[in-house]
């Protein structure tokens, strides 16, 4: 049998500076406010309010007013790229979504986990990267760490926790391929 967790060790444990906690509130204060309390049309009003706080975001993207960003300086969406209602962008850790993708809709990017292994379940961040071209479908979950390829397709409700290659197609839980693009 294994020791179980320390959870006091994991709340005591600095998980962010002084700074980002800073940045944190105001972006949770104001920008999520300024953000989605914008008609849905205002798409270049969404991307200024984002790039204010910090995000790399390319021409002609679309944000939808009622997706989630949990810390903006955290993520990059390239040209062309599209986020649905209601998407959540976990980015503790840094979230790439690559030219013309689309998150869909529900889909939850995850960048940001717990080590199990370690007994205080330090905080981790890995990284998420969604290639050129990748669609990640309604309602699917993107794990910490996980890479997309370009024009690969997560299908509705997937859930994947290892990389996806370029021009696969994958759905289930876990997810499994289904097909080429």
């Amino acid at each position: 049998m294994t020791a179980p967790p320390d959870i006091a060790a994991n709340r005591r444990a600095t998980k962010w500076t002084a700074r980002q906690l800073l940045a944190r509130a105001l972006w949770e204060v104001l920008g999520q406010r300024l953000f989605a309390w914008s008609p849905r049309p205002a798409w270049a009003w969404r991307r200024a309010v984002l790039r204010l706080f910090g995000a790399r975001v390319g021409r002609d993207v679309r944000i939808d007013p009622s997706a989630l960003v949990a810390i903006p300086w955290n993520l990059a969406i390239a040209d062309e790229a599209g986020i649905g209602a209601r998407a959540r962008l976990y980015s503790l850790g840094t979230i790439a979504i690559g030219r013309a993708a689309t998150v869909s809709q529900d889909a939850h990017l995850c960048a940001g986990s717990h080590d199990f292994r370690s007994p205080d379940m330090r905080l981790t961040k890995p990284p998420i990267a969604v290639g050129a071209g990748a669609w990640i479908c309604a309602d699917a979950f993107v794990g910490p760490g996980v890479t997309v390829g370009d024009g690969a397709v997560v299908g509705a409700r997937a859930v994947v926790v290892r990389d996806v290659p370029p021009g696969l197609v994958v759905a289930g839980n876990p997810a499994v391929e289904v097909g080429r693009r």
